[in-house]
């Protein structure tokens, strides 16, 4: 790989998920039975809203615009890459920083998937999403889910009047 084309230690995790919160998974092509949320790398110039927005939709096919835009948790995790995934970026790279964000979508939508990165897609409730994800900081986000839902905090609101 020549420099260009390694990936900024920057990344976006995109939950996407409806307001009963069920959550949209992914299975990696490159490693199958591999669960996760949208994810992707930063691209030099792009804001992290940017970077979660062209992520989600080149790998689902979906215009977070027409959903009022990803939210922004202003939550980041730094973890350690995989060594099986260090030779994507810069010679030394060991640790990446994700930004968290969420796009809530009225129901189950469908989901136009790069055959390239996925496999296949499932809607879960987020209590069985959580479990399935290989990264703990896409379970972290998803068991945060009922706390940071829209939906679910305009509830919660009411509930307490």
């Amino acid at each position: 790989m020549t420099a260009l084309s390694h990936k900024i230690p920057i990344s976006t995790l995109v939950l996407v998920h409806t307001p009963d919160l069920r959550v949209l998974l992914l299975e990696r092509a490159d490693f199958p039975g591999l669960w996760q949320s949208v994810t992707g790398s930063q691209e030099g110039g792009e804001s992290l809203a940017q970077t979660a927005t062209r992520e989600l939709k080149e790998e689902t096919g979906i215009d977070a615009a027409s959903y009022g835009g990803v939210a922004d948790w202003h939550l980041s995790n730094v973890y350690e890459i995989y060594p099986r995934w260090r030779h994507r970026y810069p010679e030394g790279t060991t640790h990446n920083t994700e930004h968290v964000f969420a796009l809530e979508v009225p129901h189950p939508i469908p989901i136009r998937l790069s055959p390239s990165e996925h496999l296949s897609h499932v809607w879960l409730p987020w209590q069985e999403a959580a479990p399935k994800c290989f990264s703990w900081s896409n379970r972290a986000a998803i068991e945060a889910l009922p706390a940071r839902s829209p939906s679910t905090a305009t509830s919660t609101a009411r509930s307490k009047r």
